[in-house]
């Protein structure tokens, strides 16, 4: 870096009489900002509930091999394009206004959910309207979730920023499941609803950010650092690309990360992502400062998010699959109500994040965040070593009570250790330092979901054929068709069992199942045969995802704990060569 040095401020109070300070206008930035983190994360989960409904609307089969692509970019593609814009847009923030930047992203995230909802076409061309109308939404998401925490970091005294940034940022964790529960409610009414709820409270949030909201720093002329963001935006989209495609069979395996060009896109990606590092280090106005990683306070709370994130991020697709596969069928629920009734069941850890962020936000400011981020994860390995006790069939009584456990955990976790690390951010470097923290964090629930996957594949592709073959056979199935079921690839059946299809049904098909016996057909589609052969392999594959889960919280733990003691003074400073 060509800067002599960087001061690093640690829980500096702004002077009185700043607009931060005055009464009304950090609550205006408080709910504000709130409910742009609310809107955004719920549609990057609103989809997920919702994807039967709308590609019944569109007239498209999302498990015909040709539809794959349409299905795992409609799911993952809003989250890919904001965790890589993210970054530069908080270091746009902090060159032209975070506000200012910070609103255009309201309005931007507004009318794509407006357009989204006016498709008229059908088959693929419908599908790719929507993915793209998906990923210019998650071009307005980036713009909020990058300056958010920034805006409110310049509202509140540092006394108050735990709890500031607590309900910010676990409100924006339980949208995640809210979006569940909004895409099981609406899409069975009109699929275009889960677009349409949007847009009042979008319009009503960019003019109240307009009307407002005000800068608090003051915008300072900086160069843009085209290579830097050119680089790190092809490295990321590359990684994230290659780790969507490295869930999808290849060849005669059951995985793609064999695939040589699932191997070309993560080795390049690392290597434009370590050009983006040597050439932040040597221009004059980088877009992300790599200093701030010399803060080892800063440097811990940003590991421990991406830690916790991937722990948490592919679990809920794992929680979704149990209930949707195997608990709700074999308790009375038919599979075209499974999506609602997961994402209901599923309440109680949005509940724990509600209940956890605010409470140890406001414990932080007083007493320090580093004991409730390390007590947060170590709560969360606690649950998810609990959740391997549970049998497959659990009382729903015992699963609530884990789910709550794990939610207050994270939220314990989340809230302190946000307020944490903008904390230790100087004004100027504010946007670029939480978009940083961001990407890390929406990284990991990417890397979380292909990590799941992969240990759940794994799990199945071991134990599923030889337990679905002679089922099949057993009931009447032709051999040639029991064959061709068997040998389909296991994230095929997963995603049967996610998406809310009856999965024997829909697999066998019309024809097939007309050739039955009566009494054959209703055994393969009712509510037992399908959860039954899933149980097994699924538990084993499920075990080896919490142990993953717990041991990662572990190590986000230690990593919480190295973070060090908060600033003894008020006015302490830190300096960064």
């Amino acid at each position: 870096m060509t800067e002599a040095s960087t001061t690093i401020e640690s829980e500096l109070p702004e002077p009185a009489g700043t607009l931060s300070h005055k009464v009304g206008y950090k609550w205006i930035a408080l709910t504000n900002t709130t409910m742009g983190a609310v809107l955004a994360t719920i549609d990057a989960s609103i989809m997920l509930i919702a994807m039967p409904a709308v590609f019944r609307g569109i007239g498209l089969d999302p498990l015909e091999t040709s539809n794959s692509f349409y299905l795992l970019w409609l799911i993952l593609g809003y989250l890919i394009v904001s965790s890589v814009l993210v970054v530069s847009l908080g270091r746009l923030g902090d060159i032209f206004g975070r506000v200012r930047m910070y609103t255009l992203g309201f309005a931007i995230y507004t009318v794509a959910s407006l357009v989204l909802t006016l498709t008229w076409m059908t088959g693929t061309e419908a599908a790719i309207f929507l993915l793209v109308m998906r990923m210019v939404q998650g071009i307005g998401a980036a713009f909020i979730l990058a300056n958010s925490a920034a805006i409110l970091t310049d509202a509140f005294p540092s006394h108050q920023r735990g709890l500031a940034l607590g309900i910010n940022n676990v409100a924006g964790i339980s949208g995640t499941f809210l979006g569940l529960v909004l895409g099981g409610l609406l899409a069975p009414i009109n699929w275009r609803l889960i677009f349409l709820i949007s847009v009042p409270f979008g319009v009503a949030g960019t003019l109240w950010a307009y009307y407002r909201l005000k800068e608090t720093n003051l915008p300072r002329h900086a160069g843009i650092d085209w290579s830097g963001n050119l680089t790190f935006a092809i490295g990321l989209v590359l990684v994230m690309v290659g780790i969507t495609y490295g869930i999808q069979p290849y060849g005669g395996q059951a995985t793609g990360w064999t695939n040589p060009s699932v191997l070309s896109e993560l080795g390049i990606g690392l290597l434009f992502l370590a050009l983006f590092a040597v050439i932040e280090l040597r221009v004059q106005d980088p877009m992300f400062p790599l200093a701030l990683f010399r803060v080892r306070a800063y440097t811990a709370g940003v590991l421990s998010s991406f830690l916790s994130a991937l722990a948490r991020g592919g679990l809920m697709f794992m929680l979704i699959i149990w209930l949707q596969g195997i608990w709700l069928p074999e308790h009375g629920y038919d599979y075209e109500i499974t999506p609602l009734w997961a994402g209901i069941y599923l309440l109680p850890l949005s509940i724990g994040f509600l209940a956890a962020g605010p409470a140890s936000g406001i414990l932080s400011d007083r007493l320090g965040t580093r004991p409730f981020a390390t007590g947060g994860m170590i709560g969360a390995a606690v649950s998810f070593a609990l959740f391997q006790v549970l049998p497959i069939d659990f009382p729903y009584w015992a699963f609530a009570l884990l789910l709550l456990l794990n939610g207050l955990s994270m939220g314990a976790f989340a809230a302190p250790n946000r307020a944490g690390v903008m904390n230790t951010l100087p004004v100027e470097h504010r946007g670029a330092g939480a978009g940083m923290q961001m990407t890390f964090q929406n990284s990991a629930q990417v890397l979380s979901i292909g990590i799941f996957f992969t240990l759940m594949i794994i799990g199945l592709s071991a134990l599923l054929p030889s337990t679905l073959y002679p089922g099949l056979i057993q009931h009447g199935v032709p051999a040639s068709a029991a064959a061709r079921i068997a040998g389909l690839p296991p994230v095929s059946i997963l995603f049967a069992a996610f998406l809310g299809y009856n999965p024997i049904q829909h697999l066998l098909g019309a024809t097939t199942l007309h050739q039955l016996a009566p009494a054959n057909a209703a055994v393969l589609t009712g509510r037992g045969f399908f959860p039954s052969l899933l149980a097994t392999p699924f538990n084993s594959g499920l075990h080896i995802a919490f142990t993953f889960s717990a041991a990662v919280c572990i190590i986000a733990a230690a990593a919480c704990w190295w973070r060090g003691a908060p600033a003894g003074t008020a006015d302490r400073h830190r300096t960064v060569a």
